[in-house]
């Protein structure tokens, strides 16, 4: 299950720098937030939808980091990389692992709070957001 989980998060990072590279590709961000699609019902309740799901992510998250830096720099890197930083948390997590160690142990250990793949992820974030 570990391994499944592992190829699952590596794959949704993989699928999510594809779309959004595509995406960038085709249409600057900047442009779409100007433009009429943003206003549509049903793309609000997505943003709304994909946001919420964040949020609740991020609760968990703040539950197993024990520092109030690590906790501030995941609530960004998450806010604005959604199901990128989602993965890079999980894929922290599940290789966090030893040879003998239970998918429980994912769940329900709590962190040091190291900000170093937070503060990396939230820094590439910002210079994204700042460039588009």
């Amino acid at each position: 299950m570990i391994w499944f989980l592992r190829l699952l998060f590596a794959a949704i990072i993989v699928a999510m720098l594809w779309v959004t590279t595509w995406a960038s590709l085709h249409q600057a961000l900047g442009d779409f937030a100007r433009g009429p699609v943003i206003r549509d019902p049903w793309v609000i309740a997505t943003l709304f939808d994909a946001y919420f799901a964040f949020l609740a992510f991020y609760v968990w998250v703040a539950w197993k980091e024990r520092s109030a830096a690590a906790r501030g720099l995941w609530f960004i890197a998450i806010m604005l990389l959604g199901n990128l930083a989602i993965g890079a948390y999980m894929l922290r997590e599940l290789f966090s692992l030893g040879a003998d160690g239970k998918l429980a142990d994912v769940f329900a250990r709590r962190n040091d709070g190291k900000v170093g793949l937070a503060g990396a992820l939230t820094a590439a974030a910002i210079g994204v957001y700042l460039l588009a």
